[in-house]
């Protein structure tokens, strides 16, 4: 089982340099995420379409459209965060980490899962932590 970041999600849906990379581990592991990843992907999203200009709102709406078959065919079941908050803040406080990215080391801790990310600091902290990694750049 693996645990998807966000990260890892905004470079597959935003086809980001290495994004085939994540799309074969997708399609070949159980995966889970947290609710945030969704509102982390969604301002991605609006990142590259406001901010960065390389994407239109037409395709804007298209990623969006792609997130939500992902979560509604379950290839990324999503929990809330709301269990994983203690350990979370152990973690950021602990190693320097924001809190939103410690969420999903703490989410693949107490899952016992592995970590799905495309951020290299996190999975530092992570492998730190004994959590296994997949990490994509």
């Amino acid at each position: 089982m693996i645990v998807v970041d966000s990260s890892a999600l905004a470079k597959y849906l935003l086809r980001e340099e290495g994004w085939e990379g994540v799309e074969e581990i997708l399609g070949n592991r159980e995966a889970l995420s947290l609710e945030l990843a969704v509102k982390e992907v969604l301002n991605a999203i609006w990142k590259h379409a406001v901010l960065l200009g390389s994407i239109t709102e037409s395709i804007a709406f298209e990623k969006y459209r792609a997130l939500k078959m992902l979560l509604e065919n379950e290839v990324i079941v999503l929990e809330p965060q709301d269990r994983y908050l203690d350990e979370a803040l152990r973690i950021a406080l602990g190693h320097s980490i924001t809190f939103y990215d410690a969420l999903f080391i703490a989410q693949a801790r107490v899952r016992e899962a592995t970590l799905f990310t495309s951020d290299g600091f996190q999975s530092s902290v992570a492998e730190g932590l004994g959590v296994p990694v997949i990490y994509v750049p």
